[in-house]
């Protein structure tokens, strides 16, 4: 790994403690190198002389601080639990590692207590500037307080992560102050993460500012584009982050989900009282539409609030007020946000809202807000597992969401939505036959329809073109539905499944069985055809009409599809003839007797025309004079040669939610 570094720092950092600002310089790397978790592996290379050092670690951040350190000449080679060694340009020191206080939310910041080689004991301590700040002591170095101040405010402006860095010199008295309530700590049966929280706290005060770093967090490919995407198909994003204010406005403009239009809400307060009247006031701001838009245009309004802030407000009166804000917001920034903030936030829309909510997120700290989400997805990376182990659904970007979502969310949706109608229908149907001759026998004990074929209606007559229909049919195709996202609405507005729809279904049903049913009865009215034979017409009958019913509606035709369809109804065909083959069932040989009858083909054409019409005429009423957006994108498909070389636009309904 190549790093660029300022000449004239490493030239300071060699005068190591012979002046204060090379002794500062000194203890700044030295806590980059040595306050971490991270573990140097030598890796081999082809010359057997040259060895090369390896990082492993779970925080990509602390690589990069820990590269940095090697950079200028601090260079972590050997970790092991008690001890670790650092050659300091060309010289290896070994530190014993006396204590660590990991990483937790509620502190954000980690520490480690170091034996150092001229038998001095220091706390080293990393952690977020908001809890930084608190336990530094001012008094000293005020002037590189100001400093790094001014420096964390340019730093997060700019996009980029930033911590701060300080220490102390331990006396042998409070060494062993701490050694001992370390010790109690750990060794406690309940309450022991409290207890060591409490101790580390204690340790973690009256601390001499070092610095502070600060880290760029590149946004992966596509980022931008994705949320642009989400957002024009009617989704709602939120960003729940642990960053600086600043630092996360910044990643908001680079990933487009600010712009320099949009007014901005910003809600950072310290008691109830300010939270309150802040968010009255944003009330006031959001109800008042501005210059060219209406009043219930939240496209130009984004809500930017910090973690602060939200200790007050979650779980209090005051979350109804945050939640009607919010509602009326088309971006909600949450910074400086703990783990347990960001579940929060998930059940505060879940609670007040039927939509569903999605979570993503890479790292530990997002596993909470994963958990709680109706979906929650993880990004598996540098980041670590927690969040993948955690999740629904696990992808390698950011990015590839956009398919999930917009592809094959749409795909599964239109997919479920027409099979539950379909089967209710092509069960319906086939029951409701069975309903009429019950009625029209005064409910005997004879059934219509052969027991075998009713037993295997379900199994082999109409099973299979309902399992791969409902598998490989898509309505539209990837390229239209990435290019177009506002059809992803189609799920939002229930187009393919809703109370109308399935009335609708219901009463087709209805038609659907009452021609089956009283065209061969009547056909066969004053002839002397068993009750048998016309089973089997009815049988036919129905299984001709749900396989034509569901070939209607079928948009992607490929060779599995027609072969399940149609090769259903010469399996039903041939499961009749067989069974009326068999002379110990009743019906023998009747389906022999009625196939020779030009009446049973005109009624079972009659029964297929009559039953269909009046569904093709009503779907090419709808698709001609009121169109969705997915039947017009649909045709577009179809003509796609010709809209090319026209390079024309599709243009979809205008929808209000």
């Amino acid at each position: 790994m190549k790093v660029r570094v300022d000449r004239e720092l490493v030239r300071l950092s060699r005068s190591g403690n012979d002046k204060k600002t090379g002794k500062q310089i000194y203890d700044f790397f030295l806590a980059l190198a040595a306050c971490n978790t991270i573990v140097p592996i030598v890796v081999d290379t082809p010359d057997p002389v040259e060895k090369l050092i390896d990082y492993q670690g779970e925080s990509p951040d602390e690589q990069a601080l820990v590269y940095a350190a090697a950079a200028y000449g601090f260079m972590l080679i050997e970790r092991t639990s008690g001890h670790i060694v650092i050659d300091i340009h060309g010289d290896k020191q070994r530190f014993n590692v006396l204590g660590m206080h990991e990483f937790d939310s509620d502190r954000k910041r980690m520490s480690v207590i170091l034996g150092c080689p001229d038998k001095t004991v220091k706390v080293f301590v990393k952690g977020a500037d908001t809890t930084m700040f608190n336990v530094i002591d001012k008094s000293l170095n005020s002037d590189v307080v100001k400093a790094t101040e001014t420096h964390l405010h340019s730093y997060s402006s700019i996009g980029l992560r930033t911590l701060v860095i300080g220490m102390r010199e331990l006396s042998s008295q409070e060494f062993e102050q701490w050694r001992s309530s370390y010790e109690a700590a750990t060794s406690a049966l309940m309450g022991r993460a409290g207890l060591l929280r409490r101790v580390a706290i204690n340790l973690e005060k009256n601390l001499s500012i070092l610095g502070a770093s600060g880290i760029e967090d590149k946004l992966q490919r596509g980022v931008p584009e994705a949320i642009e995407s989400l957002r024009t198909a009617g989704i709602k994003v939120w960003v729940l982050t642990g960053d600086k204010q600043e630092t996360a406005i910044s990643i908001g403009y680079s990933s487009k989900l600010l712009t320099s239009a949009m007014t901005r809400i910003v809600i950072n307060n310290n008691s109830i009282e300010s939270c309150r009247k802040s968010l009255e006031d944003a009330l006031v701001t959001a109800s008042v539409p501005r210059a060219g838009t209406s009043r219930d245009d939240a496209s130009s309004i984004a809500l930017i609030i910090d973690g602060t802030s939200l200790v007050y407000i979650l779980d209090s009166e005051l979350e109804e007020q945050l939640f009607e804000l919010s509602s009326k917001c088309a971006v909600v920034l949450c910074c400086r946000v703990a783990p347990l903030q960001k579940a929060g936030i998930v059940m505060l829309i879940k609670k007040r809202t039927k939509d569903l909510t999605l979570a993503i997120g890479d790292g530990a700290n997002d596993v909470s807000m994963i958990q709680k989400a109706d979906v929650g997805i993880g990004i598996s990376g540098q980041e670590g597992r927690q969040a993948v182990m955690a999740s629904d659904f696990a992808m390698a970007q950011f990015r590839f969401l956009v398919p999930l979502l917009l592809v094959h969310g749409h795909w599964n949706y239109q997919r479920m939505g027409y099979m539950i109608l379909y089967n209710f229908y092509r069960n319906a149907v086939f029951v409701l036959v069975l309903f009429w001759y019950a009625l029209f026998t005064a409910f005997t004990l004879s059934t219509a329809i052969n027991e075998w074929s009713s037993v295997l209606y379900s199994v082999i007559y109409t099973s299979v073109p309902t399992i791969v229909v409902g598998i490989l049919d898509k309505d539209l195709g990837k390229t239209s539905l990435l290019k177009y996202p506002q059809l992803y609405g189609a799920g939002q507005r229930q187009e393919s499944y809703n109370s109308l729809l399935f009335w609708l279904t219901m009463a087709d049903t209805l038609w659907q069985s009452i021609v089956a049913f009283f065209i061969p009865l009547l056909a066969y009215w004053k002839s002397d055809i068993d009750g048998p034979s016309i089973g089997d017409l009815w049988t036919l009958a129905v299984v001709f009409l749900v396989n034509l019913h569901l070939a209607m509606d079928v948009t992607t035709w490929n060779w599995i599809i027609h072969a399940s369809i149609w090769g259903s109804i010469v399996a039903t065909i041939i499961c009749v003839i067989i069974i009326d083959s068999i002379v110990i069932l009743p019906g023998y040989w009747a389906i022999f007797n009625l196939a020779g009858d030009g009446m049973f083909w005109i009624c079972l054409i009659v029964i297929v025309v009559a039953s269909l019409i009046p569904r093709f005429v009503v779907k090419t009423l709808v698709q001609h004079y009121k169109p969705s957006d997915v039947q017009i994108a649909g045709e577009a498909e179809k003509f796609e040669g010709i809209m090319e070389s026209r390079s024309a636009e599709i243009e979809m309904n205008q929808h209000h939610r």
